[in-house]
């Protein structure tokens, strides 16, 4: 999933709420602050998406579940965290960042770490949150990810739950 990237404060309390555009229409939930000025929110079509198929007029869909919380990894993320850590590995051009990880989770227990950025998994490139999608949907083994920590490039084998 691609997340609305906007500059509307999002603040402890208010995620959840709608984002609305100039017409006063709902165009996606507030969900993440990352900084002053750069927060995230859920696109407004993924939210109906997800109603319909919890409304029981599709199936629901089987995906295994690693604990984290991921954004894709857009310019103006990328240029925040290369100011905020100079020595991130500089041929860095795409991925998923992570942004939190549930301690006790898959990802925590097979050494994912918040900020870590996960560049291919299964050996394919991933350029947006929704790449890690199929990866998660059906099959039931191990996943092999290609992280950038800081300026090390390390591979890590996780084993999603079914959820």
């Amino acid at each position: 999933m691609s997340y609305i990237q906007t500059d509307a404060p999002i603040t402890f309390g208010n995620s959840g709420g709608p984002l609305v555009n100039l017409d006063g229409e709902a165009i996606g939930i507030n969900s993440m602050k990352v900084t002053s000025g750069i927060s995230f929110a859920i696109p407004i079509d993924y939210v109906k998406d997800f109603l319909e198929k919890r409304r029981g007029k599709s199936p629901p869909v089987s995906r295994r579940y690693l604990g984290i919380t991921m954004l894709s990894l857009t310019n103006n993320i990328l240029m925040e965290l290369r100011m905020r850590n100079p020595e991130l590995a500089a041929d860095i051009e795409h991925g998923i960042l992570v942004w939190k990880v549930i301690v006790g989770s898959p990802a925590h227990l097979g050494g994912l770490q918040p900020g870590d950025i996960v560049t291919a998994i299964d050996g394919k490139p991933v350029y947006s949150a929704t790449d890690a999608y199929p990866a998660l949907e059906g099959s039931t083994g191990a996943l092999r990810l290609d992280v950038v920590r800081g300026k090390a490039k390390l591979k890590l084998t996780l084993t999603p739950e079914h959820h």
